[in-house]
C-alpha cells in the first residue's frame, strides 16, 4: 500500500511535466532545461517591452506633430534652429502636407549651409592653423578702415584669436551689413585672447599722408594689444618698425579669419565715431555715408564748404577750400619698399 502510494506520488509530477512541456525525449525535466526555457521566455518579453516603448515613442512624436501646428514646428525647427530628432524627421517626411515639406526643405538647406560654412571657416583659418600647429598661439590679424573717405580719421585693429576659435559668419567687413558687423564685433571681443583699436586723426593725415596714416594706425593697434603677438598677419602691408615676424596677405580680410576680425572691429569703431561727428557737424550726412566720397557728400561740401572733420590733403576738399592739389605721395618705389614681403 505504501509502495503504491509512493508510485503514484512519483508518477504524478512526471506526468504533469509531460503535459506542460509537451512530448520530449527522456531527461527533459532536468532543471537546466527548465531554466533555459524560462530565460527564452524572459528574453521574448524583454523584446516585446522594447518594441512597445519604441512604438509609444513614435506615438508621442506623432502626437507632437499633431499637437503643434506647422507654424509652431516652423518656429521651433526653422526659425529657432533647434535640432530635429531623427524619429520626428521620419514622421515629417511621411507627412504629405506642403507645409511639412517646406519645413524639411528649410532644415536641409540650413544643414547644407552649416557644412559649407564649416568648410569656409577651415579655409579662412589655414594661415592661423599652420602657425598654431607650430606652437605660435599669439597670432594677430591686422587691418585698417577708412582710407578713402574725405572726412574722419583712419582706424585700424589688431585681433589675436585663441587657437581653434571659430566665429560663424566672420568675413571681410565690406561684405557684411551693419547689423552683422555689430553682432560679430561683440562676439570677436568676447572670444579673442586680445584685441585693440587705434586711430590716426585728420590733422595727422594732413601731415604724413593717408598711406602712412594707415600704416601708423595699424602699428598703434598692434602696440595696444594686451598680449605680445608672436606673428602678425596683415592685409597686404608690412609694419617695418615692428620687430615681429609678419606676413603680408593680399586681400587678407577674405583669406584670414584674424584679419577679417580686425577689419570688422576697425570698421565698427570708425562708424561709431562718424556718427558722433555727425552730431558735431550736422548737414554733411556723416552718420549715413561715414565720410566716403558719394554724391550726397559732394553736394554737402558744395553747399556748406569743408568742416574741421574733412581731410585737407584730399583733392575734393582742397578744391572746395581753394587750395592747390598736392603732389602724389608716397612714390611708387617707397610704397613698394614699405610692402616688400612675400605675398600670400
Amino acid at each position: 500500500m505504501f509502495v503504491l502510494l509512493g508510485e503514484r506520488s512519483r508518477a504524478t509530477p512526471c506526468s504533469v511535466i509531460r503535459r506542460t512541456t509537451g512530448a520530449r525525449a527522456q531527461g527533459i525535466g532536468d532543471s537546466g532545461d527548465i531554466h533555459g526555457e524560462i530565460h527564452r521566455l524572459r528574453a521574448g518579453f524583454s523584446d516585446i517591452r522594447h518594441k512597445a516603448r519604441r512604438h509609444l515613442r513614435g506615438l508621442q512624436l506623432e502626437a507632437t506633430v499633431t499637437r503643434y501646428s506647422l507654424d509652431e514646428l516652423r518656429q521651433r525647427y526653422v526659425i529657432e534652429g533647434r535640432p530635429l530628432e531623427a524619429s520626428l524627421e521620419q514622421i515629417l517626411r511621411a507627412d504629405t502636407r506642403a507645409g511639412a515639406r517646406a519645413i524639411l526643405a528649410s532644415i536641409e538647406k540650413r544643414r547644407f549651409e552649416n557644412r559649407s560654412e564649416g568648410q569656409r571657416l577651415r579655409k579662412m583659418l589655414r594661415f592661423e592653423t599652420l602657425l598654431w600647429d607650430e606652437g605660435q598661439d599669439a597670432v594677430a590679424g591686422v587691418d585698417e578702415a577708412g582710407m578713402s573717405p574725405l572726412a574722419g580719421p583712419v582706424s585700424a585693429a589688431a585681433v589675436i584669436l585663441k587657437p581653434g576659435t571659430r566665429i560663424t559668419g566672420i568675413d571681410d567687413s565690406k561684405k557684411l551689413d551693419a547689423n552683422s558687423r555689430e553682432a560679430l564685433a561683440k562676439e570677436i571681443k568676447e572670444k579673442a585672447a586680445s584685441w585693440s583699436v587705434a586711430f590716426v586723426e585728420v590733422e595727422e593725415i594732413g601731415t604724413i599722408n593717408i598711406y602712412w596714416a594707415g600704416i601708423l594706425a595699424m602699428r598703434r593697434a598692434v602696440e595696444g594689444l594686451g598680449v605680445v603677438p608672436q606673428h602678425l598677419l596683415i592685409d597686404a602691408k608690412r609694419l617695418k618698425e615692428i620687430a615681429i615676424p609678419q606676413q603680408a596677405i593680399v586681400k587678407g580680410d577674405t583669406k584670414s579669419a584674424s584679419i577679417a576680425a580686425a577689419s570688422i572691429l576697425a570698421k565698427v569703431a570708425r562708424d561709431a565715431l562718424m556718427r558722433t561727428l555727425d552730431t558735431r557737424h550736422p548737414g554733411y550726412g556723416f552718420a549715413d555715408h561715414k565720410g566716403y566720397p558719394v554724391r550726397a557728400h559732394y553736394n554737402a561740401l558744395a553747399q556748406l564748404g569743408a568742416c574741421p572733420a574733412h581731410r585737407r590733403s584730399f583733392g575734393p576738399v582742397r578744391e572746395v577750400l581753394g587750395l592747390p592739389p598736392l603732389p602724389p605721395w608716397p612714390l611708387a618705389s617707397e610704397r613698394a619698399s614699405a610692402t616688400s614681403a612675400p605675398e600670400a
